[in-house]
Protein backbone atom coordinates (compact mmCIF):
# COMPACT_ATOMS: atom_id res chain seq x y z
CA UNK A 1 0.00 0.00 0.00
CA UNK A 2 1.38 3.47 -0.84
CA UNK A 3 1.99 5.56 2.28
CA UNK A 4 0.86 9.24 1.90
CA UNK A 5 2.74 11.86 4.38
CA UNK A 6 0.41 14.93 4.39
CA UNK A 7 2.55 17.74 3.95
CA UNK A 8 -0.23 20.64 5.10
CA UNK A 9 -3.35 20.76 7.21
CA UNK A 10 -5.52 20.61 3.79
CA UNK A 11 -3.95 17.51 3.23
CA UNK A 12 -4.41 15.87 6.61
CA UNK A 13 -8.12 16.89 6.06
CA UNK A 14 -8.47 15.56 2.64
CA UNK A 15 -6.92 12.51 3.95
CA UNK A 16 -9.26 11.96 6.78
CA UNK A 17 -12.63 12.84 4.90
CA UNK A 18 -11.36 10.41 2.62
CA UNK A 19 -10.40 7.63 4.92
CA UNK A 20 -14.37 8.18 6.56
CA UNK A 21 -16.12 8.26 3.37
CA UNK A 22 -14.26 4.70 2.26
CA UNK A 23 -15.18 3.44 5.67
CA UNK A 24 -19.00 4.58 5.47
CA UNK A 25 -19.26 3.00 1.80
CA UNK A 26 -17.73 -0.21 3.82
CA UNK A 27 -20.16 -0.16 6.53
CA UNK A 28 -23.07 0.47 4.20
CA UNK A 29 -21.93 -2.81 1.74
CA UNK A 30 -21.80 -5.27 4.71
CA UNK A 31 -25.23 -3.99 6.15
CA UNK A 32 -26.62 -4.31 2.47
CA UNK A 33 -29.24 -7.98 3.45
CA UNK A 34 -31.57 -9.85 1.17
CA UNK A 35 -35.04 -10.48 2.03
CA UNK A 36 -38.30 -12.11 0.78
CA UNK A 37 -41.56 -10.44 0.35
CA UNK A 38 -44.54 -12.44 0.47
CA UNK A 39 -47.79 -10.77 -1.29
CA UNK A 40 -51.28 -11.44 -3.07
CA UNK A 41 -52.69 -9.86 -5.94
CA UNK A 42 -55.86 -10.06 -7.90
CA UNK A 43 -54.10 -9.68 -11.67
CA UNK A 44 -57.32 -8.78 -13.48
CA UNK A 45 -56.41 -5.21 -13.56
CA UNK A 46 -52.89 -5.67 -14.86
CA UNK A 47 -50.41 -7.62 -17.37
CA UNK A 48 -49.16 -9.61 -15.48
CA UNK A 49 -46.16 -9.88 -13.10
CA UNK A 50 -43.17 -8.94 -15.00
CA UNK A 51 -42.14 -5.30 -15.52
CA UNK A 52 -42.92 -4.51 -19.27
CA UNK A 53 -42.99 -1.28 -21.41
CA UNK A 54 -46.44 0.65 -21.98
CA UNK A 55 -48.20 -2.05 -19.59
CA UNK A 56 -49.06 -1.94 -15.88
CA UNK A 57 -47.79 -4.91 -13.87
CA UNK A 58 -47.75 -6.22 -10.35
CA UNK A 59 -43.70 -6.32 -10.19
CA UNK A 60 -43.87 -2.19 -11.43
CA UNK A 61 -46.27 -1.34 -8.46
CA UNK A 62 -44.61 -3.50 -5.70
CA UNK A 63 -41.29 -1.94 -7.06
CA UNK A 64 -42.61 1.49 -6.51
CA UNK A 65 -43.83 1.17 -3.69
CA UNK A 66 -40.87 -0.41 -1.97
CA UNK A 67 -38.54 2.12 -3.46
CA UNK A 68 -40.65 5.11 -1.71
CA UNK A 69 -40.92 3.10 1.67
CA UNK A 70 -37.01 2.39 2.05
CA UNK A 71 -35.55 5.95 0.01
CA UNK A 72 -33.78 3.58 -2.25
CA UNK A 73 -34.23 1.99 -5.13
CA UNK A 74 -35.78 -1.41 -4.82
CA UNK A 75 -36.06 -4.02 -7.69
CA UNK A 76 -37.57 -7.34 -6.65
CA UNK A 77 -37.08 -10.70 -8.53
CA UNK A 78 -40.10 -12.88 -8.44
CA UNK A 79 -40.69 -16.84 -8.07
CA UNK A 80 -42.33 -16.87 -11.44
CA UNK A 81 -44.11 -14.76 -14.19
CA UNK A 82 -47.63 -14.88 -14.11
CA UNK A 83 -49.52 -13.82 -17.49
CA UNK A 84 -52.13 -10.71 -17.39
CA UNK A 85 -54.94 -11.69 -15.89
CA UNK A 86 -53.62 -14.65 -13.34
CA UNK A 87 -54.11 -13.96 -9.59
CA UNK A 88 -51.62 -15.11 -7.05
CA UNK A 89 -52.52 -15.98 -3.42
CA UNK A 90 -48.43 -17.35 -2.56
CA UNK A 91 -46.44 -15.36 -4.70
CA UNK A 92 -42.50 -14.69 -3.36
CA UNK A 93 -40.01 -12.49 -4.77
CA UNK A 94 -36.41 -10.92 -3.58
CA UNK A 95 -35.11 -7.95 -3.09
CA UNK A 96 -32.03 -6.44 -1.25
CA UNK A 97 -31.90 -3.64 0.77
CA UNK A 98 -29.25 -1.44 2.22
CA UNK A 99 -28.69 -0.07 5.62
CA UNK A 100 -31.93 -0.18 7.32
CA UNK A 101 -32.06 -2.18 10.35
CA UNK A 102 -33.79 -5.83 9.98
CA UNK A 103 -36.52 -4.44 12.54
CA UNK A 104 -37.72 -2.20 10.40
CA UNK A 105 -37.70 -4.08 6.92
CA UNK A 106 -39.76 -6.88 9.45
CA UNK A 107 -42.13 -4.10 10.28
CA UNK A 108 -42.69 -2.52 7.09
CA UNK A 109 -45.71 -4.66 5.59
CA UNK A 110 -48.51 -2.37 6.75
CA UNK A 111 -46.64 0.85 5.31
CA UNK A 112 -45.83 -0.68 1.76
CA UNK A 113 -49.45 -1.68 1.76
CA UNK A 114 -50.40 1.39 1.93
CA UNK A 115 -48.73 2.84 -1.22
CA UNK A 116 -50.09 -0.42 -3.17
CA UNK A 117 -53.29 -0.62 -4.67
CA UNK A 118 -56.18 -2.67 -3.10
CA UNK A 119 -55.24 -5.69 -5.83
CA UNK A 120 -52.36 -6.26 -4.25
CA UNK A 121 -51.08 -6.80 -0.71
CA UNK A 122 -48.11 -7.46 0.98
CA UNK A 123 -48.31 -10.33 3.76
CA UNK A 124 -44.88 -10.99 5.29
CA UNK A 125 -40.93 -9.98 4.97
CA UNK A 126 -39.02 -12.84 5.38
CA UNK A 127 -34.92 -12.93 5.88
CA UNK A 128 -33.02 -14.67 3.83
CA UNK A 129 -29.69 -15.79 2.92
CA UNK A 130 -27.76 -13.85 0.63
CA UNK A 131 -27.51 -16.10 -2.15
CA UNK A 132 -31.41 -16.74 -1.91
CA UNK A 133 -33.39 -16.97 -4.93
CA UNK A 134 -36.90 -16.88 -5.28
CA UNK A 135 -37.06 -18.32 -8.89
CA UNK A 136 -34.30 -20.82 -8.87
CA UNK A 137 -34.64 -21.85 -5.26
CA UNK A 138 -38.21 -23.15 -4.98
CA UNK A 139 -38.86 -26.74 -4.57
CA UNK A 140 -42.51 -26.78 -5.55
CA UNK A 141 -45.02 -24.87 -6.93
CA UNK A 142 -49.24 -25.33 -7.21
CA UNK A 143 -51.74 -23.75 -8.91
CA UNK A 144 -55.85 -23.95 -9.03
CA UNK A 145 -57.43 -23.47 -12.10
CA UNK A 146 -61.82 -22.29 -10.87
CA UNK A 147 -64.40 -23.09 -13.41
CA UNK A 148 -68.45 -22.48 -12.71
CA UNK A 149 -71.15 -23.29 -14.90
CA UNK A 150 -74.12 -20.77 -14.36
CA UNK A 151 -73.82 -16.89 -15.31
CA UNK A 152 -72.82 -15.38 -11.67
CA UNK A 153 -71.57 -11.43 -11.55
CA UNK A 154 -69.42 -12.14 -8.54
CA UNK A 155 -67.57 -14.67 -10.00
CA UNK A 156 -66.53 -11.87 -13.11
CA UNK A 157 -62.66 -12.03 -13.69
CA UNK A 158 -62.22 -14.47 -11.08
CA UNK A 159 -63.51 -18.02 -13.15
CA UNK A 160 -64.16 -19.62 -16.19
CA UNK A 161 -67.67 -20.09 -16.84
CA UNK A 162 -68.44 -23.06 -19.14
CA UNK A 163 -71.78 -23.67 -20.00
CA UNK A 164 -71.44 -27.36 -21.28
CA UNK A 165 -71.76 -30.58 -19.16
CA UNK A 166 -68.23 -31.95 -18.40
CA UNK A 167 -67.90 -35.61 -17.61
CA UNK A 168 -65.54 -34.76 -14.45
CA UNK A 169 -64.14 -38.85 -13.85
CA UNK A 170 -62.88 -38.69 -17.64
CA UNK A 171 -61.37 -35.57 -16.85
CA UNK A 172 -59.49 -36.91 -13.82
CA UNK A 173 -58.50 -40.32 -15.27
CA UNK A 174 -56.58 -38.07 -17.83
CA UNK A 175 -55.21 -35.92 -15.14
CA UNK A 176 -53.72 -38.78 -13.56
CA UNK A 177 -51.63 -39.61 -16.61
CA UNK A 178 -49.92 -36.45 -16.16
CA UNK A 179 -47.75 -37.94 -13.77
CA UNK A 180 -46.67 -40.14 -15.89
CA UNK A 181 -44.70 -38.18 -18.16
CA UNK A 182 -41.97 -35.35 -17.93
CA UNK A 183 -41.65 -33.43 -20.97
CA UNK A 184 -44.65 -31.56 -21.46
CA UNK A 185 -43.65 -29.41 -24.78
CA UNK A 186 -46.83 -29.86 -25.96
CA UNK A 187 -48.36 -27.71 -23.56
CA UNK A 188 -45.84 -24.85 -23.72
CA UNK A 189 -45.71 -21.87 -26.00
CA UNK A 190 -43.89 -22.09 -29.27
CA UNK A 191 -41.92 -19.43 -28.64
CA UNK A 192 -40.50 -20.17 -25.33
CA UNK A 193 -36.61 -20.25 -24.73
CA UNK A 194 -35.65 -22.47 -21.99
CA UNK A 195 -33.18 -24.86 -21.29
CA UNK A 196 -35.97 -27.98 -21.30
CA UNK A 197 -39.34 -28.89 -21.32
CA UNK A 198 -39.23 -31.45 -18.48
CA UNK A 199 -41.07 -30.53 -15.17
CA UNK A 200 -42.10 -33.57 -12.77
CA UNK A 201 -45.91 -32.93 -12.00
CA UNK A 202 -46.79 -34.49 -8.14
CA UNK A 203 -50.43 -34.00 -8.46
CA UNK A 204 -53.26 -32.98 -10.67
CA UNK A 205 -56.54 -33.60 -9.53
CA UNK A 206 -60.10 -32.13 -10.27
CA UNK A 207 -62.84 -31.57 -7.08
CA UNK A 208 -66.21 -30.92 -7.45
CA UNK A 209 -67.40 -27.62 -5.82
CA UNK A 210 -71.05 -26.50 -4.83
CA UNK A 211 -71.15 -23.99 -7.98
CA UNK A 212 -68.18 -25.43 -10.08
CA UNK A 213 -64.87 -27.35 -10.29
CA UNK A 214 -61.65 -26.76 -9.22
CA UNK A 215 -58.21 -28.00 -10.71
CA UNK A 216 -55.63 -28.21 -8.47
CA UNK A 217 -51.99 -29.30 -10.35
CA UNK A 218 -48.79 -28.90 -8.78
CA UNK A 219 -45.44 -29.58 -9.49
CA UNK A 220 -41.23 -28.36 -9.13
CA UNK A 221 -41.66 -26.29 -12.05
CA UNK A 222 -43.91 -25.08 -15.29
CA UNK A 223 -43.35 -24.02 -18.49
CA UNK A 224 -44.95 -20.59 -19.81
CA UNK A 225 -48.59 -21.26 -20.33
CA UNK A 226 -48.57 -24.86 -19.49
CA UNK A 227 -51.52 -24.86 -16.94
CA UNK A 228 -53.79 -22.86 -19.52
CA UNK A 229 -52.99 -25.44 -22.00
CA UNK A 230 -53.36 -28.21 -19.93
CA UNK A 231 -56.79 -27.44 -19.19
CA UNK A 232 -58.28 -26.81 -22.50
CA UNK A 233 -57.13 -29.99 -23.66
CA UNK A 234 -58.86 -31.60 -20.01
CA UNK A 235 -62.04 -30.31 -21.34
CA UNK A 236 -61.65 -31.78 -24.43
CA UNK A 237 -62.02 -34.51 -22.77
CA UNK A 238 -64.50 -33.52 -20.07
CA UNK A 239 -66.72 -32.61 -23.83
CA UNK A 240 -65.37 -36.23 -25.43
CA UNK A 241 -64.03 -34.69 -28.29
CA UNK A 242 -61.08 -36.40 -26.84
CA UNK A 243 -60.51 -39.72 -25.24
CA UNK A 244 -57.77 -41.06 -23.06
CA UNK A 245 -55.58 -42.77 -25.98
CA UNK A 246 -55.74 -39.16 -27.67
CA UNK A 247 -54.65 -37.50 -24.67
CA UNK A 248 -51.24 -39.82 -24.07
CA UNK A 249 -50.52 -39.52 -27.71
CA UNK A 250 -50.74 -35.56 -27.31
CA UNK A 251 -48.18 -35.57 -24.59
CA UNK A 252 -46.03 -37.92 -26.72
CA UNK A 253 -46.17 -35.87 -29.50
CA UNK A 254 -44.42 -33.03 -28.00
CA UNK A 255 -46.44 -30.29 -30.16
CA UNK A 256 -48.37 -27.64 -28.95
CA UNK A 257 -50.34 -27.70 -32.07
CA UNK A 258 -51.96 -30.80 -31.04
CA UNK A 259 -52.95 -29.79 -27.56
CA UNK A 260 -55.99 -28.01 -26.55
CA UNK A 261 -56.60 -24.50 -26.37
CA UNK A 262 -55.36 -22.01 -23.86
CA UNK A 263 -58.17 -21.36 -21.42
CA UNK A 264 -58.79 -17.78 -19.77
CA UNK A 265 -56.62 -16.06 -17.87
CA UNK A 266 -59.02 -15.51 -15.38
CA UNK A 267 -59.43 -18.56 -14.05
CA UNK A 268 -55.95 -19.20 -13.36
CA UNK A 269 -54.20 -18.90 -9.28
CA UNK A 270 -50.90 -19.44 -7.90
CA UNK A 271 -51.78 -20.93 -4.66
CA UNK A 272 -48.51 -22.49 -3.34
CA UNK A 273 -44.58 -21.83 -3.57
CA UNK A 274 -42.73 -23.99 -1.64
CA UNK A 275 -38.77 -23.38 -0.31
CA UNK A 276 -36.58 -26.12 1.49
CA UNK A 277 -35.67 -22.63 3.84
CA UNK A 278 -39.29 -21.20 4.31
CA UNK A 279 -41.34 -23.07 6.64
Amino acid sequence: MLAIAPNSKRQTLVLALCLLHAKLYFCIALSKKRYFIQIAYDGSLYHGWQTQPNAITVQELLDKAMSVFFRQPIETLGCGRTDAGVHATDFYAHFDVEGVEETKVLSAVTGINALLPYQIAAKKIIPVHDEAHARFDATARAYKYYIHFEKNPFKLNRSWLVKDKLDVDAMNEAAVLLLNYTDFSCFSKSNTQTFTNNCKITKAVFEQQEDGLVFTIQADRFLRNMVRAIMGTLVQIGKKEINLTEFKAIIESKNRSKAGQSVPACGLYLVKIEYDYIK
